[in-house]
């Protein structure tokens, strides 16, 4: 079986270290190859990858689209004159029903497959076997070869989108709840009070596991939040589709941005001391 990665950052490469097994061949394309990234070559040699051109692709038999949410309808478009009849494009990125939709009626006129597939969790540990949600015509197909990949998928729907839709709604919720908890621990050590909104959130939310749910918000968002700002955008877009309000989306984005700019942080640190680093971060960044 001869697997291809249509971008090879975080995920990609977690699914293909699970999915590593003899008789399988890795074909990888990133746009940083073209530009002779040593991090992205070493990656790929690493997990015994071949690094291929987008052309090169078109000799997978499975394609997974794994860029950053922005370019996610934009990177498939080089890939199209090379897909044939019998490839089927897996779209695991995090964009709203509407882009997946438009993806998928590119990759299916120029002959290919299109599986909508969503990511619910964090790839790691789990790699490929962490659970994932699939929906399009093919999705009742290709269950039972996913399965037997290890895959932990369950079936959404039949139509394009109703997977990725389940993602965004979702994560309005987890990235939102990312961004305040970030947003109110740096406000409150700005103004003085850190110790006092700690203590009263602890005692009111409980369950939620302080400091060490806080310590790992801050590594989230410092850590992913680039890309998290472009998958709340699409959550943005997915709400403005069914007529709500998208506002919220979008200032999450924001929360996101800014914290992905500030900077790494060590999340076994004391919480106080990675609020008061991510605070310089956001300070520098203004």
């Amino acid at each position: 079986m001869r697997i291809g990665f249509l971008g090879y950052g975080e995920a990609a490469r977690a699914f293909h270290e699970g999915l590593a097994a003899p008789g399988r061949t890795f074909l990888i394309y990133d746009i940083l190859l073209e530009e002779g990234a040593d991090t992205i070559t070493g990656e790929v040699s690493k997990r015994g990858g071949q690094a291929v051109s987008i052309a090169g692709l078109g000799d997978a038999d499975w394609i997974f689209s794994a860029v950053t949410a922005d370019q996610s309808l934009e990177a498939v478009q080089p890939l199209l004159p090379h897909l044939r009849q019998g490839q089927v494009v897996i779209d695991i990125n995090s964009v709203s029903p509407d882009r997946k939709r438009e993806t998928a009626k590119a990759v299916q006129a120029a002959g290919a497959d299109y599986l909508d597939m969503a990511v619910m969790a964090p790839v790691h540990p789990k790699k490929h076997q962490t659970p994932v949600l699939i929906a399009g015509e093919c999705a009742e197909r290709l269950l039972p070869e996913l399965s037997s990949l290890g895959f932990h998928a369950s079936i959404a729907g039949e139509k394009v989108g109703a997977a990725t839709a389940i993602k965004m709604v979702r994560s309005l919720f987890v990235k939102g709840l990312e961004a305040i908890t970030v947003e109110a621990l740096l406000a409150a050590e700005a103004s003085g009070c850190f110790e006092e909104i700690l203590a009263s959130l602890s005692g009111s939310f409980p369950g939620l596991g302080w400091p060490e749910f806080a310590a790992y918000q801050f590594e989230r968002t410092t850590r992913h939040g680039k890309r998290r700002a472009a998958e709340m955008r699409e959550s943005a877009a997915t709400l403005q589709a069914l007529g709500l309000h998208g506002g919220l989306a979008h200032e999450i984005a924001a929360v996101q941005e800014d914290m992905g700019h500030a900077g790494a942080v060590d999340e076994k640190a004391p919480l106080q001391t990675i609020v008061q680093a991510a605070l310089a971060g956001r300070m520098r960044e203004t």
